[in-house]
């Protein structure tokens, strides 16, 4: 038997749900990412946001919540936060933090996840259409460096992101995580798998750079970068780098300066040092 209370917020009946079943909370429970990701094939899959400030971010971007997994403990909090700001009729089911780690088997940051369906993703022309600076990520596998490049992005002056097909999704929930949900506030989409990564953005009026230890690589610092009009930021694998067929049509291949004997960054790193020193100038 269900334990139920409604609260009434708005237009909206709010159901909180403390007593529940296996099959009640089966999305956090049953599934690891890449089954959610095709939980609703051949519609558009689940991801589970973690945290006040994903949760938030991504309701704030019209996101759709199918329900909430709750700490009891935390609940005032995400009411403040989110539960009271947004009409979503969908359950919340609230539980002791302390059971949390044995309904989801791993640490929770925050007390609180929602599981939300998937968005559908635009075009690679539509992302692009009013852009003058980009990203693209090629083969990033780790989640974490996803979720930091992307929070890099967001932040420091980059309009859009594009990703290989081979790269880490930027909605599996430790991605998110990193990049503290900034993922609902940049547009980023994926580059067809056939296609070619130069070609594609030459289609689109860039100009590309490739970040890579190249002996014939120019300074990051180089003011002839600064000053395209649209530059396509590509950074590469956290081991291999970029592949060297994109490297080798890349209109500007870059490296960015280094002391010490030290020869590279790692992604996030690395992508965030070149976002800032490429971005457009908009102080004129």
């Amino acid at each position: 038997m269900r334990a139920v209370t409604a609260m009434m917020r708005r237009a909206a009946v709010r159901t909180y749900v403390t007593e529940f079943s296996k099959q009640d909370i089966s999305l956090y429970q049953d599934f690891n990412e890449a089954q959610l990701r095709h939980y609703y094939e051949p519609e558009r899959g689940v991801f589970i946001a973690e945290s006040g400030k994903v949760i938030s971010r991504a309701l704030d971007a019209g996101m759709e919540p199918l329900s909430f997994l709750i700490a009891k403990e935390r609940l005032a909090e995400a009411e403040e936060m989110f539960l009271s700001a947004h009409d979503h009729d969908v359950p919340v089911y609230v539980s002791p933090e302390k059971d949390l780690r044995g309904i989801t088997g791993y640490n929770l940051t925050g007390g609180m996840l929602c599981a939300m369906r998937r968005p559908i993703l635009p075009e690679v022309q539509t992302v692009c259409a009013h852009a003058s600076r980009i990203a693209v990520i090629v083969d990033v596998v780790n989640p974490t460096n996803i979720g930091a490049v992307i929070r890099s992005a967001a932040a420091l002056g980059i309009e859009a992101v594009l990703l290989s097909f081979s790269c880490s999704d930027p909605l599996e929930r430790r991605a998110l995580r990193v990049s503290m949900g900034t993922a609902f506030q940049i547009p980023w989409t994926y580059i067809d798998k056939a296609a070619d990564i130069n070609d594609t953005l030459h289609e689109l009026g860039f100009k590309t750079v490739a970040m890579a230890l190249a002996d014939d690589a120019i300074s990051l610092a180089s003011n002839s970068l600064k000053e395209t009009d649209k530059l396509a930021i590509m950074i590469g694998n956290e081991g291999n780098g970029l592949p060297t067929d994109v490297i080798e049509r890349a209109d500007h291949k870059v490296i960015i300066p280094m002391y010490n004997g030290v020869d590279s960054l790692n992604a996030a790193a690395a992508s965030a040092v070149a976002f800032w020193e490429l971005r457009k100038d908009t102080t004129e």
